[in-house]
């Protein structure tokens, strides 16, 4: 009888074991908190590339007047710059270009032709970036000085090449695409102001510019 109540005492005892293991087996187990990734910093120097292409108007005043023509051509060149993240809302920079450019036009004037022609053109600029909707992407304002060379040409008369300082506004969008890389898509308005005098006329240069870049951040 002695062995029997010891024998049931046992399997009581295992049973109860089993039971307080399965029930402990069944308490929910915390999942680990999702860590959300670190918010891209825009700050730093940077090096890239852009092409695109330009459209515009030039007229030629004096005795070769011929109204407004048109002006168009592409362009290509290199970017250097520097970011300034400010907060996390808003990103200051500052950005220098210098592109070769095919931009030209020309029209009937008098008794000849008369071309108006861009063959090189630079920037420096300040941007304002807002990066408040999402922080590796980038919509930005921009302007500043612009610098390049204004070629006029009558043809059989000759002709002049002068560099010339004028200004540039715009706006665009960039963002980081994959490591230090970014991408940008902008759009420029560009005014040289005149050219050179040829035979007492001289012509401005004014162009529309979109483009687009590729930069690599350091």
């Amino acid at each position: 009888m002695k062995k029997l109540l010891l024998a049931s005492a046992g399997f009581l005892a295992l049973g109860i074991a089993s039971a307080s293991a399965a029930d402990l087996s069944r308490v929910p187990v915390k999942a680990p908190a999702y860590m959300l990734p670190p918010l891209y910093n825009w700050t730093g120097f940077y090096l890239g590339i852009n092409g695109g292409g330009g459209w515009g108007r030039s007229d030629y005043s004096g005795a070769f007047s011929t109204g407004s023509f048109d002006t168009s051509g592409g362009v290509v060149g290199a970017t250097i710059g520097y970011n300034w993240q400010v907060s996390n809302q808003f990103v200051l920079g500052l950005e220098g270009d210098i592109d070769w450019s095919s931009m030209r036009g020309s029209s009937a004037c008098a008794f000849t032709s008369c071309e108006t022609r861009n063959d090189w053109l630079g920037t420096v600029r300040g941007r304002v970036g807002y990066v408040g909707f999402w922080d590796r992407v980038m919509p930005y304002v921009t302007g500043g000085l612009a610098v390049g060379n204004i070629k006029t040409s009558v043809a059989g008369l000759g002709s002049s090449n002068e560099t010339k300082a004028g200004w540039t506004v715009g706006a665009g969008i960039e963002a980081a695409i994959a490591g230090r890389w970014t991408a940008k898509v902008e759009y420029l308005y560009v005014d040289l102001g005149n050219g050179g005098s040829v035979l007492g006329s001289d012509a401005n240069f004014k162009a529309n510019i979109v483009r687009a870049g590729l930069n690599y951040r350091f």
